[in-house]
């Protein structure tokens, strides 16, 4: 074997290849050309033939001779089916081994289903209609002989250059999706060029929604919302040993077992068990609700109703004192007072209703562009995932074509 021989491209492989082979496939090709041609008149004949049955049979049907109607109609009724399955046979004009083997095998099955029929239906068409019947018979077998012909050319002349065919016609197949390819990168680009704007926009937008979230009374309401947990925090965890026995005293209040708790003071327990910040903050000064639930939160401890253990009991007892008698929340509610007015000035603030509706104007247009970003990047990728099979069908075309060229010629090729 030659060294090999290397091609930058398909573009100079196709004349190259058509000048090696053109001794060896012309003039295979021709004589399948010629042998397909005359199964094509063979084909027709059949037609012709057909539709003689069809006619003659039509006219017996006519006459109304009852001693041959119903022979004729099983005659005409069996042409009918003969002329259906012939005018489906589709001939290429296109002439290669695996175009003509289809074409042979789809007539050898419309000549499989008319034997057996011509074997069921003639005998029993019989005596009538014998000269009509002759001349079917003949022009069939022919037509069989002709398909046969086709068929062992195919088998034992053709099928000794069915590679290199191939291979000429996996050139055009390249080039084809060479073609397809770029027009498919073009159109991604295209794409790519859609989408970028609207990045743009979308990353313009974000930065001016930030620059308001982070900017001015927004800005401050984040502060204070921190601010505003910070104090939440601290004040949980100073009532956190009046949890339970909170929890207990609704329990007992709800059950209708005394402790003379009103509905305003079961609201406000609930309230500082769930937000212990609104509950403080909402409080008058010195948060006399509060006091009010605690003095009876203590009698309920002293006649132990609330069948706490004495841990528990002991530390609730602690708490009550810290609040009752020492005003340990004092500090506590004067800030949350002060917290909750700042918010509440910055929330009802002309200004911040102007940012707000910023802020929304801007998101809503960050919305619509991201929607139609995720369509262009959807329709992105599926041009670029038909790229890589492209690309993938190209590379296995090339691989293909150099394995057929070296079975063929015995020459090895390598395309880039």
């Amino acid at each position: 074997m030659s060294e090999t021989i290397q091609f930058s491209s398909t573009a100079e492989v196709k004349p190259w290849l058509e000048k090696q082979t053109i001794t060896i496939l012309s003039p295979v090709q021709e004589e399948a050309k010629e042998l397909k041609d005359n199964m094509n008149l063979a084909v027709q004949e059949m037609v012709e033939v057909s539709k003689m049955l069809f006619d003659n049979s039509t006219k017996e049907i006519d006459r109304r001779n009852m001693k041959v109607y119903n022979r004729a109609r099983a005659l005409n009724k069996l042409s009918r089916l003969f002329l259906d399955r012939l005018k489906k046979i589709s001939a290429s004009e296109e002439i290669s081994f695996d175009i003509l083997s289809r074409y042979v095998q789809e007539i050898q099955k419309v000549f499989i289903v008319m034997d057996i029929d011509i074997k069921n239906w003639f005998p029993r068409i019989s005596p009538f209609f014998i000269m009509d019947r002759r001349k079917f018979l003949t022009i069939y077998e022919r037509a069989k002989i002709t398909n046969n012909s086709l068929n062992n050319f195919l088998t034992k002349e053709y099928v000794k250059t069915k590679t290199l065919e191939e291979a000429l016609l996996q050139l055009n197949e390249v080039q084809a999706a060479q073609k397809q390819l770029e027009i498919t990168r073009q159109e991604k680009d295209q794409i790519k060029n859609e989408r970028l704007p609207l990045e743009k926009e979308i990353c313009e937008l974000e930065q001016k929604i930030n620059e308001l979230k982070t900017k001015g009374p927004i800005d401050k309401l984040n502060m204070v919302n921190c601010e505003i947990e910070a104090l939440s925090n601290e004040l949980k965890n100073s009532l956190r040993h009046l949890q339970k026995p909170f929890i207990k005293m609704q329990a007992l209040a709800t059950s209708g077992g005394g402790g003379g708790v009103t509905p305003d003071e079961l609201s406000k327990i609930n309230q500082y068990l769930e937000t212990p910040f609104e509950a403080l903050s909402s409080e008058q000064d010195g948060y006399p609700l509060l006091k009010e639930v605690l003095e009876k939160l203590q009698s309920l401890l002293t006649e132990d109703k609330l069948k706490l253990k004495q841990d528990k009991a002991r530390k609730a007892e602690q708490s009550i004192n810290e609040i009752l008698r020492q005003n340990s929340l004092s500090k506590l509610q004067v800030r949350c007072k002060e917290m909750a007015q700042t918010k509440e000035q910055l929330l009802i603030s002309s200004k911040m209703d102007e940012i707000k509706q910023s802020i929304n104007i801007f998101q809503e247009q960050v919305d619509l562009l991201k929607a139609r970003k995720t369509s262009i990047e959807t329709h992105e990728a599926v041009k670029e995932n038909a790229c890589h099979g492209a690309v993938d069908k190209i590379s296995n075309l090339k691989r293909s074509i150099e394995k057929n060229i070296l079975n063929s010629l015995d020459v090895k090729v390598q395309i880039a």
